[in-house]
């Protein structure tokens, strides 16, 4: 029989964007921020990432080929995974705490679940978290940048986040330097202007929408007024744009509908501010999408809409009472 006369279920939309050209684009979106942290933290940058990057294909080429299911490294999700969790961990890590962090991400969070579009949490914030609790003094031993006569000096210091926790406006960088560089944290967390141009390439790709980084950063900007903190320095400080940008995003572990996804992004702000403010810990961004993520399968079934022509579940049973 001829294709053409086969009947198939709906959707029938085809299209050349898969889960490669995604992944791609966020790659593309990435590199600016790679470039801008190996100018702030050094060659090292590069090599951490590059770590992450390799250890997280060959776990999942591994993971997948002890499974017998089919291998899904030419997708570039594990290069992304990679990279993600390379941005989340400072400079100074030792190398193999990352490919512990590596297998975490991949082998735990992603492949013991299904792999791609099976994982509960994003992989590379599952791996984060995992390693701030395992390791929690590589984690937290910061370098920062600073501007000399001969280039870019790295000393042990505090970041701004953890200066802004305890009152010390008086050695915060100036917003200047934290739009364009030079900041102490993560190497994602290098400069916010690299991360906004990757948000926008983005957008423009049609990668992401602009639902949850807008109302992520809004709610913690409002919060912020509201608690009477700075609320740029609290966007431009640790991983709020990083983590609003390219992991809340994350098609798998955000809510599908644009109600959902905006209860998510607030309930991101929110949590974020929370812990920044209130609790011991001076960084919120990785709990609070992580607590979310297990949120999404309740977010998404309370904000499903209902298919045109089907009745909702109480008219349902209000006509099959009335039958």
């Amino acid at each position: 029989m001829s294709e053409r006369f086969v009947v198939k279920s709906s959707p029938h939309i085809r299209t050349d964007v898969t889960t490669q050209v995604i992944m791609r684009d966020v790659l593309i979106a990435l590199a600016p921020t790679l470039l801008l942290s190996i100018y702030a933290f050094g060659w090292r940058a590069l090599l951490v990432t590059a770590v992450c990057v390799a250890s997280c294909v060959v776990f999942e080429y591994l993971s997948r080929l002890l499974m017998k299911r089919e291998n899904t490294i030419s997708d570039l999700s594990a290069a992304v995974t990679g990279v993600l969790l390379a941005y989340n961990l400072p400079v100074t890590i030792p190398i193999w705490i990352a490919v512990v962090g590596s297998f975490f991400a991949v082998v735990v969070v992603k492949q013991l679940f299904g792999g791609i579009g099976h994982n509960f949490i994003n992989p590379a914030i599952g791996a984060r978290v995992f390693l701030l609790v395992a390791f929690a003094t590589p984690m937290t031993n910061w370098l920062i940048p600073q501007q000399t006569d001969n280039g870019v000096a790295l000393v042990a210091g505090a970041t701004p986040l953890a200066l802004l926790g305890q009152g010390n406006l008086a050695d915060m960088p100036s917003k200047w330097q934290m739009f364009f560089g030079l900041r102490g944290g993560c190497l994602g967390e290098a400069a916010a202007l690299t991360l906004i141009l990757g948000g926008i390439y983005l957008l423009v790709r049609g990668v992401i929408q602009p639902h949850v980084p807008l109302m992520f950063l809004g709610t913690m900007f409002v919060l912020a007024l509201l608690m009477g903190v700075d609320p740029l320095y609290h966007i431009l400080s640790g991983g709020a744009l990083i983590g609003a940008i390219f992991m809340a995003t994350d098609y798998t572990t955000s809510p599908s509908t644009t109600k959902g996804k905006l209860i998510f992004a607030f309930g991101c702000g929110l949590i974020t501010m929370l812990i920044r403010v209130f609790g011991n810990y001076p960084e919120g961004v990785s709990f609070a999408i992580f607590f979310m993520n297990i949120l999404v399968p309740h977010i998404n079934a309370l904000t499903r809409t209902t298919p045109f022509g089907v009745l909702k579940p109480e008219k349902k049973q209000a006509k099959e009472g009335q039958a």
